[in-house]
């Protein structure tokens, strides 16, 4: 949970008589339930796509996040493993989440280790800046990316003692990263 800072007036729950979260941060309850039924959801396509994984549900930075593993021996889901399919899975599962609860949803889905490969990538793209910046350029603009992609790009801009920041709108929305 994020916390509130001491100049901000924060909303009490009546009846409990503690401080409510915020409207925009996921209680653990309400992750719980959006891990659950995103859960449910993914099971379903994979039972039609007569595939077999273990799903994983917890919960991290106030976002609800689902990890679909092989079973034991099977390697089946690395046809899903695809960035580009992941994030397509990850927007239909958002929606079922959201038809259920009435609720956005921030979810997070892994599939077959992906977001962690794709994490990987990241780093080497942000090396790679890194190093033109290093050589004489002013600036590195990164190729166009999700939400989730530029917050962790953002995240190993900032550990390498560098600043980024985001630039554009929907699907061009892209990081520039230069000097502090």
């Amino acid at each position: 949970m994020s916390e509130v800072s001491e100049t901000t007036a924060t909303p009490v729950d009546e009846i409990n008589n503690v401080p409510a979260a915020p409207a925009d941060v996921p209680t653990p309850n309400q992750l719980e339930e959006e891990g659950d039924i995103a859960a449910d959801y993914i099971e379903e396509l994979l039972d039609i796509a007569d595939l077999d994984g273990d799903i994983d549900i917890d919960a991290r930075g106030g976002r609800a996040y689902l990890s679909v593993n092989s079973s034991e021996g099977t390697g089946d889901l690395r046809l899903l493993a695809k960035p580009e399919t992941v994030n397509a899975l990850q927007e239909l599962t958002r929606i079922a989440v959201q038809t259920k609860t009435g609720v956005f949803s921030r979810l997070i889905l892994d599939v077959g280790g992906s977001r962690e490969t794709r994490a990987a990538e990241l780093s080497l793209l942000v090396d790679t800046a890194i190093e033109r910046i290093e050589a004489g350029a002013d600036s590195a603009a990164l190729p166009a990316m999700s939400s989730y992609e530029r917050k962790l790009v953002h995240d190993v801009v900032s550990e390498r003692g560098f600043v980024s920041e985001s630039e554009g709108e929907g699907r061009d929305r892209h990081t520039v990263i230069t000097r502090r």
